[in-house]
């Protein structure tokens, strides 16, 4: 998707969600910016969403991801995530929600 992106992630007990995402922006944007694949320079939003979900569950989150661009015909980034949020009762506040490519 042009706005962001999902990652079904398997996480060792003692791995570090944060140091993930940390290592995950920063890989992907040297490589994006060294090989030119956008115009200008690719620079990640600050923070991130991520949200767990049982082994049980597995096949539905990867036909989820598969399907995102006919999911996203109906529900932008920014809905979906307040959807999520929402879905899984955390407490936010709208003004820290990722921002859209039009803000």
């Amino acid at each position: 998707m042009p706005d962001h992106l999902h990652l079904l992630v398997g996480l060792r007990a003692d791995s570090s969600l944060s140091d993930l995402v940390r290592d995950v922006k920063t890989g992907s944007s040297k490589i994006i910016n060294e090989k030119r694949w956008v115009a200008g320079r690719l620079s990640w939003q600050e923070g991130f969403g991520a949200f767990s979900y049982s082994r049980s569950q597995l096949g539905l989150i990867i036909r989820y991801i598969e399907n995102q661009q006919k999911h996203h015909m109906k529900h932008s980034f920014h809905e979906e995530y307040v959807m999520l949020l929402e879905k899984f009762a955390v407490d936010y506040d709208p003004r820290y929600v990722f921002k859209t490519s039009e803000e």
